[in-house]
């Protein structure tokens, strides 16, 4: 990304959101793009690839607070490219002004520094940025992209934990031309920015600001032949497989970081990480609360009333058996201890058993006959009579 690029692209018009979208928002909107125009769901569509790779971009600055501050303070300074120009105070001269000063180019003062009365500047807001202290040091390695990636897992791989295969798309070094955009790996020197791969402009009231070089496209390189599968911008397309370990106890929704499985630095440079969202898919018969799985389980109104053993299912391991207390009400959750989910201490949470009083459809006539002695024995008992108190404030 150079530092015109930052400037001018609008990375809130990429996303769709608006300028004081929310983290969230910001998340929603590139997940919903990702999934639109991720290359493994439109095989040979180069502009959805485009799409997608725009998406990633904007991303990689708006999803990371610092970054997203930097880039809305860059964006607000430099108003989409324009130059600085002096004020109403300034008088009727003029001087020159390169943004190199700015960046820590070398045309600042002694050791390096500013010029002038700019100590510092803007050398830190896009230093960070960029992995460079400043313009004229392009060819210094560059860190790679982080790439997002999305996984589903069954509801059993998320609590114990699996290896995936992942298939990433992502922009390397041209492996044709190992990188350097030439057919036969000898490029020339940019003539138009002598190998610095940037140039400098005027801006009008006696500032100049510096670019990238649109003949070398900021490589400070030109590829004599340029090569046929990069068209000589020494970059491509690089899609490949790994396998990766998702930790036991993962949630829906949660972002894994992997350190160094992104996109191939360039020049040296350090990889980029890889961000992999995990999907899980419900369970039939188990739910996740925080590091406890959920279960309800059904007892006949005699188990409830009279109290019992009951034998109550696991995830993935041998049914546990409770003891019901008497009278036990529909909707008393019960504890099952180390049943649950997988912590990141490696010890488990519990298994929360909900108990479900079931109510026969059909009842044999014995059973009618039973029930109806049992209402008859209990009909002085009024469940709902502590209610009606409550209702009038008794």
């Amino acid at each position: 990304m150079s530092t015109k690029d930052f400037i001018e692209k609008d990375y809130y018009k990429v996303l769709g959101v608006p300028k004081d979208a929310t983290e969230a928002e910001i998340k929603k909107a590139y997940r919903k793009l990702a999934r639109e125009n991720h290359p493994d769901a439109n095989r040979g569509d180069a502009a959805a690839e485009e799409r997608f790779k725009d998406a990633s971009e904007a991303y990689d600055v708006l999803g990371d607070p610092k970054r997203r501050k930097e880039y809305d303070e860059a964006r607000a300074l430099f108003g989409n490219g324009g130059g600085f120009r002096p004020g109403p105070g300034a008088g009727g001269g003029s001087f020159q002004f390169d943004l190199g000063d700015l960046f820590g180019g070398p045309q600042g003062g002694p050791g390096g520094g500013p010029a002038g009365g700019f100590g510092g500047g803007l050398g830190d807001v896009f230093g960070g940025l960029f992995g460079r202290g400043g313009a004229g040091t392009r060819t210094q390695p560059r860190r790679g992209q982080d790439v997002e990636s999305e996984v589903t897992l069954s509801f059993t791989e998320a609590v114990d934990g699996a290896t995936v295969p992942l298939r990433m798309s992502s922009s390397a070094a041209c492996k044709a031309c190992s990188g350097t955009g030439d057919k036969h790996g000898s490029p020339r020197v940019c003539p138009t920015c002598v190998g610095t791969g940037q140039v400098s402009r005027g801006a009008g009231g006696g500032f100049s600001l510096t670019d990238p070089c649109v003949d070398c496209r900021g490589r400070g390189l030109i590829a004599q032949d340029p090569c046929e599968t990069c068209k000589g911008s020494g970059r491509a397309t690089s899609s490949r497989t790994m396998q990766v370990r998702i930790p036991a106890g993962v949630s829906d929704g949660q972002r894994i970081r992997l350190r160094g499985k992104g996109a191939p630095g360039e020049r040296g440079g350090p990889n980029g990480d890889l961000y992999v969202v995990v999907h899980v898919d419900p369970h039939p018969v188990f739910g996740r609360r925080g590091d406890n799985l959920t279960v309800t389980v059904p007892v006949t109104f005699t188990e409830a009333a009279l109290g019992g053993e009951i034998r109550v299912p696991t995830l993935g391991g041998p049914p546990v058996t409770l003891k019901v207390p008497a009278g036990t009400p529909s909707g008393r959750t019960m504890r099952a201890r180390g049943k649950g989910a997988v912590r990141k201490d490696g010890t488990r949470g519990d298994l929360l058993v909900t108990i479900e009083v079931s109510v026969p459809k059909e009842l044999s006539d014995k059973a009618r006959d039973l029930l109806e002695s049992f209402r008859d024995a209990t009909s002085g008992q009024d469940p709902r009579a502590a209610l009606f108190q409550a209702a009038k404030g008794e």
